[in-house]
């Protein structure tokens, strides 16, 4: 694969790496850290995402526990978390905060389901922003005479393949939070 097409990669690559924490937070019925672990509370002043504030520990699949580092941060995570509709409940047990996760009914899942849909969307339309974004310097470094009218149609090819790769990987990791999300 050319240079040029490689050094887009990190660009594609960052689509799918944001794909995948937007869809870690998306509830399954089960508990994972990566719920809450990008929920922001506010410590000091500053709005902090909840994992550099807490440890975050599964005791089994339906209950988590947050224990602040700094107990000033207790009422400010609990807050946070009360108005996040995790679908969870929420309590302070001394120096900790427990979550118990309440299990998902059929309307739930299809409801996290659409929104699976609308990132998965999402994560399509800026993969095809990207390649949109490429093919035009492709186009104008041939229009500059800096490259010939065969690179420029070796580029796009190579380009279309790439994408169609970082589609499919799209479509790979949705089809598997989808089975996830509708599992019981």
């Amino acid at each position: 694969m050319g240079e040029f097409i490689n050094s887009h990669k990190p660009d594609l690559t960052k689509v799918i790496e944001h794909f995948k924490k937007e869809t870690a937070a998306l509830r399954v019925g089960r508990a994972a850290p990566s719920l809450i672990e990008n929920i922001k509370a506010e410590s000091y002043g500053v709005l902090t995402p909840i994992i550099h504030l807490a440890s975050i520990t599964v005791q089994d699949p339906k209950n988590m526990v947050v224990q602040p580092w700094d107990k000033n941060n207790l009422k400010p995570i609990e807050k946070v978390l009360q108005s996040a509709e995790l679908g969870a409940s929420i309590s302070v047990d001394g120096g900790v905060i427990r979550i118990a996760i309440s299990s998902m009914t059929e309307e739930a899942r299809k409801e996290v389901t659409k929104k699976l849909h609308q990132k998965t969307e999402e994560a399509r339309v800026s993969i095809r922003g990207k390649r949109e974004k490429i093919k035009e310097e492709v186009i104008n470094q041939e229009k500059n005479k800096e490259i010939s009218e065969d690179d420029k149609f070796k580029f796009l090819e190579e380009l279309d393949n790439l994408v169609k790769d970082y589609n499919e990987e799209i479509k790979e990791l949705a089809a598997k939070k989808e089975q996830e999300i509708m599992t019981i």
